[in-house]
């Protein structure tokens, strides 16, 4: 039967949580909003529209939220070509797609982030498929963003695997009922993303790849 590796790609892949937590605090700025660093660090992960609400809350100006997405569209488009790769992320890839695993990606970036994210991670040859942004109705922490991973993998909940760097992520792929890994490189602590549902952290893809067959790839 066949197995199907998903993963996260911001923070999890490619090193990108702290440039959107500097464009997203910038898109705040420029609409007059002062919100911390550390709060936006901590709502990384999740799509822009319930970033955007769980960091300003109900009571904003709601009319607000399509111009403060394209604002951190247009200032973390600015990066594109040069977006970094984790340590050995292409070769974990590789490496899992080689194993016989269905390598699926579960990320809310879509479109041209989509594709530059795909093109630092060089690795195009080992992904299946892709559950992005357009694909569903909500995004992590809802499990349908995992659900559709596993819907294009082709396989049940009971034969994933999903890694990730956030609590969102975590408790994304809890509900959808797949095994969880967490990796640190995305900056949230051991034990917050383990209470989210990680039932092994690893520093990042390299250390991953590295300790892969004790792992619950092994």
């Amino acid at each position: 039967m066949d197995r199907a590796a998903l993963f996260d790609v911001d923070g999890t892949l490619v090193d990108t949580n702290h440039l959107h937590v500097v464009t997203w605090w910038e898109a705040f700025r420029q609409a007059g909003h002062e919100v911390p660093m550390h709060a936006v660090h901590r709502a990384i992960g999740l799509g822009s529209d319930d970033l955007v609400a769980h960091l300003l809350g109900d009571e904003r100006d709601k009319d607000q939220d399509a111009a403060l997405s394209a604002a951190h569209k247009a200032l973390y488009g600015q990066y594109f070509e040069r977006l970094p790769a984790l340590p050995k992320a292409g070769e974990l890839l590789r490496r899992l797609h080689g194993d016989g695993w269905t390598v699926v990606l579960a990320t809310s970036a879509s479109g041209a982030e989509l594709g530059a994210l795909r093109r630092a991670i060089g690795a195009d040859d080992a992904i299946e498929d892709t559950a992005s942004a357009e694909d569903v109705e909500q995004g992590k922490p809802a499990a349908e963003p995992v659900e559709h991973a596993l819907e294009l993998a082709g396989v049940p909940a009971s034969r994933a695997v999903f890694v990730g760097d956030t609590v969102w992520d975590m408790r994304a792929g809890s509900k959808a009922g797949v095994r969880c890994v967490g990796l640190l490189c995305g900056g949230i602590p051991r034990a917050d993303l383990e209470e989210a549902g990680a039932e092994a952290v690893y520093a990042d893809p390299a250390d991953l790849l590295d300790r892969l067959d004790g792992s619950a790839f092994g």
